[in-house]
């Protein structure tokens, strides 16, 4: 049952039911949170070392704060979105999490294996889950 319905003087949007998220999607929906909050506690402490160190440009400093913060909002809102059955938001979290593979793989040549394999492992698995058979029907793509 869909559409809306008289309540007394209040209109009540009626939301149809649907059966619940298959694992895959969940669990895409579910790393995506985990990378959201990675990246705002990431975030969090620039806001940090903006307030307490010495910057050479802090225009520069900024803006890399910004950036932080605007992918922890972007991986936020798509699994929210996700998370809601939007098959518009499959294609930008497939992108982002391909943006994730040079940055892990840079990673590791540059010393950090411990950080850079996880994202790596990571942003497979989300690109993976996203494109399986079970979410593309879930997302109604299929």
């Amino acid at each position: 049952m869909g559409g809306t319905v008289l309540a007394g003087e209040y209109r009540v949007r009626v939301i149809q039911d649907s059966p619940a998220l298959p694992g895959t999607l969940r669990w895409a929906v579910w790393l995506l949170v985990g990378e959201a909050a990675a990246v705002a506690l990431v975030a969090a402490y620039l806001v940090y070392e903006d307030l307490t160190g010495t910057a050479n440009d802090m225009v520069v400093a900024l803006m890399v704060t910004l950036f932080a913060a605007a992918g922890a909002a972007a991986l936020f809102l798509l699994a929210r979105a996700l998370g809601n059955r939007r098959a518009g938001a499959r294609g930008p979290a497939i992108v982002l999490q391909l943006m994730l593979l040079p940055i892990g793989y840079f990673m590791i040549q540059g010393g950090l294996a411990w950080a850079g394999v996880p994202i790596i492992v990571i942003a497979v698995a989300v690109g993976t889950l996203l494109v399986t058979p079970s979410s593309t029907k879930a997302l109604g793509l299929g």
